[in-house]
């Protein structure tokens, strides 16, 4: 699958793509773990996960707040109505929160494992079955999208990983496997991919560590609320309630917490093998075409810096 080179951007009037991979050359932005799919990280690999069960809670929290809103504030006006609004409401969300249920219930999907000392990826896919791809041969683009409208413009965004089945006699239905992280696309999806990039190029010491599982106290939804009120935030108080009240935060955070407290591993032998650290002179090496390429682009973000400062003087 042929794409743009990296660095190259695409911008047309409501939309804008970044391409990021092959080969993968610094972005110039910081990693930053926005939606905490780091799972577990050390010196050999970097485990990679696309679940956000919390997001889904966070969603469907809203919808009950304004059915029950919709349903108190009509009871003494036209209580057949207030009723109806809870049957119709409790039918509206009824289907996702059983969708949700199910999902509780469902293994976590095993994670995408970046092995910065063999420079390859190991891509879980159905059936028991796995991909080791090139490290270098993986695709990145950050994706965006606007549309306008009466309530304004609405931007929205992706990061799409890419990785190509290394076996050249699969099938049409499985040369191809992609991870689409809504992170908003530009400059996010730059900091959430750098956390990849930065990991295998720099080391584990480049990026955040995993925040996945049970979070300390002080940056739990309630343990924050505390921290507030005895630095007297008052706003930081009254935001956090709102966010626990009428967006659903608190229980995100803790379903969040109970399916990804002991992120899965993965099971199969050969990876257990490959995972496993390697002696320095047997770690695999940039290719030259890689090598030359990261030395282009930083000469070009060091150049933008002295623009940029110059500017400023």
């Amino acid at each position: 699958m042929s794409t743009p080179p990296a660095g190259t951007t695409k911008k047309r009037m409501f939309s804008r793509n970044d391409y990021l991979a092959p080969l993968p050359i610094p972005t110039g932005r910081k990693p930053s773990d926005v939606l905490n799919i780091i799972w577990r990280k050390n010196e050999v690999f970097l485990d990679v996960g696309n679940y956000s069960i919390g997001s889904v809670v966070m969603m469907l929290w809203p919808m009950v707040m304004v059915v029950l809103a919709m349903s108190f504030f009509t009871r003494n006006l036209n209580s057949d109505f207030s009723q109806d609004i809870l049957i119709i409401g409790s039918v509206i969300v009824g289907v996702p929160t059983l969708f949700l249920i199910q999902g509780l219930f469902r293994g976590v999907p095993l994670p995408v494992r970046f092995n910065r000392q063999r420079r390859e990826v190991c891509v879980p896919r159905e059936d028991g079955e796995y991909w080791i791809v090139p490290w270098e041969s993986v695709t990145a683009a950050a994706t965006q999208q606007s549309s306008v409208s009466q309530a304004g413009k609405a931007t929205m965004g992706l990061l799409i990983i890419g990785f190509e089945n290394p076996d050249p006699l699969a099938t049409d239905d499985n040369k191809h496997f992609s991870l689409g992280f809504n992170c908003g696309g530009g400059t996010t999806a730059m900091a959430l991919w750098e956390c990849m990039r930065s990991y295998m190029e720099i080391g584990p010491q480049a990026v955040p560590e995993s925040r996945v599982g049970v979070a300390p106290y002080e940056e739990t939804q309630i343990g924050s609320i505390i921290t507030d009120l005895r630095k007297g935030n008052l706003i930081g108080v009254l935001w956090g309630i709102f966010c626990i009240v009428f967006l659903g935060t608190y229980l995100a955070e803790k379903v969040q917490d109970w399916k990804l407290s002991y992120p899965p591993d993965l099971p199969y032998p050969d990876i257990i093998e490959w995972s496993k650290p390697l002696p320095p002179e047997q770690w695999a090496k940039r290719s030259p075409e890689l090598e030359e390429a990261i030395a282009k682009r930083k000469a070009e973000l060091a150049a933008q810096a002295e623009r940029a400062l110059q500017e400023c003087r």
